[in-house]
């Protein structure tokens, strides 16, 4: 996934539409700034107006000479008087400037970088899992951390500077060429230069910036796969190898740190040689004028203040240019995230869905992760309302893949899945997910309380009815022993309860969903013989009066099934009792 082709021109417009929520806040932040050009003309003036007026004898500029009492103009002291209360009053001026500009700017780039990471999670979520298998979830995740505040660096510090220079850039040319339009000539003759060697540049840092992300992204990932297995890499005693691994990944990092600072430091570098050469011309000629009288000494002091502050906008308008390559690689993983396309769509016109009967057919279904590796093969079956379905068959058969088809995590490469005689495809995704109640091999809890992971089913529900699911799972007993009850923590990943807790907190959340289909995929294939027991009780509760999906390789829990599913090569091999299945191309009824 690579948006390497986007230009400037196309990532600018997508991030000012993404910042049009803003537009209120952004533009305010430009009118703020835009007060720097005036600040930055009159920043000189006392300077001017000291040395002139003050110790020399020309008369004030014309407009302060209107507005300044007689007394005060032609006192000398008075004059410098004047110019020090300007220097003050400037420099307030630009104080307050600044503090509003900032407080602003934050706050606009704060609400942006928010909504930005807010769109890219949402994408995210509504990818399918074939994306984050491709990927990797971590790459997802430094998106959305580490890419998405681009839109802020892009649109607050990039392009409102980009435009302020400009303004500031054409008043400072103005008032040099009503100085002196020799010298301003001179001092404009660095620009095409600077353009130049900009361009040259940008792409070349451009590139060096997406490698150096891409590089940061893998060492993160790194860290999340080590913590996340931590008591693997503990048990084997590889704490080292993979501390090496890490900084591998992150040397590797490093030196793409720096090519990209060598970049940068090299076109900072040849920068600064041109405005210096530039600015060392107008000085070399300025003093030529002063000594011809075309100048004063205070006017040519005043040139080299406008000269300093007209290449400040030139040096901005080349270094953001080229530092902004770095945010722009960002933004282009950003985009890349959000306009990623889920394998699973939902039609536009996908028919609503209440609660289903739970009629299941799969007929000639067909599915492979990767092309020419299928992991199912032609299955066809179909499973009545209410039915009981054990599914058997080794690890790595596709039982697993069976349950993702059917709750529509993927879509078959081949054939259909049908609900109540309807294509899964047809139907609303929200509307259909909401059919199913999955426990899963290894439960999946989350950082907050028993009560909030119970509930994690409905969120609506009252604090009756969890107690009422939790009951039904047979853990109510245990978690009223506990000191804080429901309200509990379970730490990350549920890690503070043992296996067979677990479990029966996903049997309770199952419970509390009331979904008409039910699958429960190998639900005692981590816990004890006696913790096995009570579990298979509560899920004989569970799968009364349900279409249920055993997927399990213990016998012990296959007993109450109707029917038995067995895959073996992608392929059906066992027909079973209430079931008409398919196996390859010929049909068998038992």
């Amino acid at each position: 996934m690579t948006t390497a082709g986007h230009s400037d021109l196309n990532l600018s417009r997508r991030l000012l539409l993404q910042a049009r929520p803003y537009w209120r806040h952004v533009a305010g932040i430009f009118l703020i700034s835009l007060l720097s050009a005036p600040l930055s003309l009159l920043t000189p003036l006392p300077l001017k107006i000291a040395v002139d007026s003050g110790l020399g004898t020309h008369p004030l500029p014309g407009a302060l000479d209107a507005l300044t009492p007689a007394a005060v103009g032609r006192s000398g002291t008075g004059v410098l008087v004047l110019a020090a209360c300007l220097l003050v009053a400037v420099a307030l001026l630009g104080q307050l400037q600044g503090l509003a500009l900032s407080l602003l700017s934050a706050y606009t780039g704060e609400k942006m970088v928010l909504g930005f990471r807010a769109a890219l999670f949402a994408r995210a979520q509504r990818l399918s899992l074939s994306y984050h298998d491709a990927n990797g979830t971590v790459d997802a995740a430094y998106r959305i951390q580490h890419d998405a505040p681009a839109i802020q660096h892009l649109v607050i510090d990039g392009f409102i500077p980009l435009v302020t220079a400009v303004f500031t850039l054409a008043g400072m040319i103005y008032c040099t060429i009503r100085l002196d339009w020799q010298l301003a000539l001179v001092a404009l003759t660095v620009a095409p230069v600077l353009f130049l060697v900009s361009r040259a540049c940008r792409l070349r840092m451009r590139k060096q910036s997406r490698e150096t992300k891409k590089l940061e992204s893998s060492a993160l990932a790194v860290v999340q796969e080590v913590l996340g297995a931590l008591r693997v890499v503990k048990a084997f005693g590889q704490e080292w190898r993979e501390q090496e691994r890490l900084v591998r990944r992150c040397r590797e990092g490093m030196r793409a740190r720096l090519r990209l600072l060598l970049l940068e430091g090299g076109f900072g570098l040849v920068v600064g040689l041109t405005t210096a050469a530039g600015s060392a011309a107008v000085l070399l000629i300025g003093i030529l004028h002063v000594q011809s009288g075309a100048l004063t000494l205070g006017e040519l002091l005043l040139v080299m203040a406008y000269l300093s502050q007209l290449y400040a906008p030139l040096k901005t308008l080349s270094r953001k240019a080229a530092s902004l390559q770095s945010h722009l690689a960002s933004a282009e993983r950003a985009f890349a995230l959000l306009d990623a396309t889920p394998d699973v769509p939902e039609r536009p016109d996908a028919r609503p869905l209440g609660r289903a009967e739970g009629a299941v057919v799969f007929r000639n279904v067909s599915f492979a992760y990767k092309e020419g590796r299928p992991v199912l093969d032609g299955v066809s079956f179909e499973v009545p309302p209410g039915t009981r379905v054990g599914v058997v068959g080794v690890t790595g058969t596709g039982k697993t893949t069976l349950a993702g088809l059917l709750t529509r995590f993927y879509d078959p490469a081949a054939g259909q899945v049908l609900l109540d005689g309807v294509d899964l495809r047809d139907y609303r995704l929200a509307d259909l997910r909401n059919q199913y109640a999955v426990v899963l091999q290894e439960p999946v809890l989350f950082s907050t309380s028993l009560a909030e992971n119970i509930a994690y089913a409905r969120p609506g529900a009252t604090e009756e009815e969890v107690v009422e699911a939790a009951r039904a799972a047979r853990i109510h007993d245990f978690i009223a022993r506990l000191p804080d009850g429901y309200q509990t923590p379970v730490g990350e990943r549920g890690l503070s309860l043992s296996g067979g807790e677990r479990q029966r907190v996903a049997l309770a959340r199952a419970f509390l969903k009331d979904a008409p289909i039910l699958i429960l995929d190998e639900p005692t294939s981590a816990v004890d013989l006696r913790t096995e027991a009570e579990i298979v009780e509560a899920m004989e509760r569970l799968m009364r009066g349900r279409t249920a999906f055993l997927i399990t390789h213990r016998p012990s829990t296959l007993k109450g099934c109707d029917v038995l599913l067995a895959i073996e090569h992608g392929r059906l091999r066992v027909t079973p009792n209430r079931c008409r299945v398919t196996v390859g191309e010929g049909v068998a009824d038992d």
